[in-house]
């Protein structure tokens, strides 16, 4: 083979890339444009289809709905009767119980009634209660003692005959104060 062959052949083989390449090129400049409007298409299609399928739809899915309310209705009503003449007399049974369980003793003293019923607070309360009376029967007792010693300390015995005959005791006369002190008047 000659060195001139072989370069035709090489220029040749380099001229066929390059229309290659152009002509690739302008395939992909018309295919884009036409892919695009594919696209386009294919979303408007998919769109038509589901805009079809929902009127389709529709009607069938409100009819199913129905359908369906119309079925479970009466079997809620039987559930809801069930419960009534079941279940609802055990959960009241033990609710009850459980508040029977739960209800603090009637007999159980609260408060001051709870206290007093403790023996040694009964005691101590019984006990106070006769010092109280005790301590108020010494004071009766010393205050009529001490107003009967007033009252014979204020009297002389010229006033005791003068009250025995009647006569009212001079301006001079004596007198005691509640306290059993004697006062004299213009002191």
């Amino acid at each position: 083979m000659s060195l001139i062959t072989t370069n035709r052949t090489t220029q040749g083989v380099a001229a066929l890339g390059v229309r290659a390449r152009d002509r690739a090129k302008d395939a992909a400049a018309q295919a884009i444009p036409v892919g695009k409007r594919a696209g386009t298409t294919a979303v408007q299609g998919v769109r038509q289809g589901v805009q079809g399928a929902r009127v389709w739809a529709a009607p069938r899915v409100e009819d199913a709905v129905y359908g369906a309310r119309v079925w479970a209705a009466p079997r809620i009503e039987d559930a809801a009767d069930a419960v009534d003449t079941t279940v609802a007399p055990a959960v009241s049974s033990a609710l009850r119980s459980t508040a029977r369980q739960v209800r603090p003793d009637v007999t159980r003293k609260t408060g001051v009634r709870r206290l007093l019923s403790s023996p040694w607070l009964l005691g101590a309360a019984v006990a106070l209660a006769a010092a109280g009376a005790g301590a108020a029967v010494a004071m009766r007792r010393r205050y009529a003692s001490a107003t009967a010693e007033a009252k014979d300390a204020t009297e002389s015995p010229e006033e005791d005959r003068a009250s025995q005959d009647g006569e009212q005791p001079g301006d001079a006369a004596l007198r005691s104060d509640v306290n059993g002190r004697v006062n004299t008047p213009g002191m």
